[in-house]
């Protein structure tokens, strides 16, 4: 069953009140402890009461560890229109469809011999791909059910270190501090990811699993006026739920690239074409808005190469970024 806008209100408020702490923010409650026992919670670079329960507990939202593909002209379940996270390292092109991220977030891969997350914060609307290799460890990330600044607290299995999917750096425990890789993807729709790459890989829904594939438990999110599980500051130029593409510390308004069609960077191309649904309007995925599709590219020996960018809420991108610069005109 779907929830509406008013629902989801209510369960959210009902189920994620700030992680209780003692001591200013200081302690980490003995309840936690018990469920993270591997989790070095000496080390962290946040306050504690910053991290809040987002209602599932740990794993509850399930990572894909053991992902399976078709070509893409094998797949019909999904409209032409449907967002896919984009993917291409060393001559395998792969797409990994919202319609599945939204139910799992995070997706455990190696593409071309490469190990990569895959992940997507609904609250947040970023997805973001990471390179799993760090140190020498190949890490695996699960969620942790709980959320900062609104966004996605992954955890790597390997130490159970906390980390912000938004930012891909460890907040808590023994990896505190470390930066994970960005890997270059793009958010576009099925239908142009099949037309770049017609021998594409698309992943397929987990077997064995129930989740009602294709449609969207946010339904009307991205028209509210605030987000859910949101206390910082907003930013002052932008509502908070417009889309911004995110470059490093600056970021462009969607809607400002929408108009243009073509934004120059320096050595950065912005572009936007229509046709592509958003994942967090409708009740049905395939049904959602047409917010577009969005490139960032730059010029490397004669061609463009795609430079990794994330479109996001731009009140994430104040929260993590509040000197960052948000180009509205």
């Amino acid at each position: 069953m779907r929830l509406t806008i008013s629902a989801l209100s209510v369960l959210f408020a009902a189920i994620a009140p700030a992680w209780p702490v003692s001591g200013a923010g200081e302690e980490v409650p003995a309840s936690r402890k018990h469920e993270w026992t591997r989790t070095d919670f000496s080390h962290r670079s946040v306050r504690f009461d910053e991290i809040r329960s987002g209602g599932p507990s740990k794993d509850g939202i399930p990572a894909i560890d053991a992902p399976v593909f078709a070509n893409h002209a094998e797949v019909t379940d999904i409209a032409p229109t449907e967002p896919v996270i984009a993917l291409s390292i060393g001559g395998v092109d792969r797409a990994y469809p919202l319609r599945i991220l939204i139910w799992h977030e995070i997706v455990n891969d190696v593409v071309a011999g490469t190990p990569v997350a895959v992940t997507f914060c609904p609250l947040c609307n970023s997805s973001v791909v990471f390179d799993r290799r760090l140190d020498g460890v190949t890490l695996d990330f699960g969620t942790t059910g709980k959320l900062r600044h609104s966004d996605l607290v992954m955890y790597d299995r390997q130490t159970e270190s906390w980390w912000q999917q938004f930012l891909g750096q460890a907040i808590v425990g023994k990896m505190t501090g470390k930066l994970l890789t960005i890997v270059p993807s793009r958010v576009e729709s099925f239908e142009r990811f099949g037309n770049r790459g017609p021998n594409g890989e698309v992943l397929l829904q987990p077997a064995g699993v129930f989740r009602p594939y294709g449609e969207n438990p946010y339904a009307g999110y991205d028209s509210l006026a605030r987000p859910f599980l949101y206390a910082g500051d907003m930013p002052k130029n932008i509502a908070p739920m417009q889309r911004v593409v995110v470059i490093g510390k600056q970021a462009w308004s969607l809607d400002l690239l929408n108009k243009a069609g073509t934004i120059q960077a320096g050595p950065l191309t912005l572009s936007w074409q229509a046709g592509q649904n958003s994942a967090l309007d409708s009740a049905v995925i395939s049904q959602g808005r047409d917010i577009g599709n969005v490139t960032v590219t730059r010029i490397v020996d004669g061609r463009p190469v795609d430079v990794a960018h994330d479109i996001g809420f731009a009140f994430a991108f104040h929260a993590f970024h509040p000197d960052g610069v948000i180009h509205v005109k």
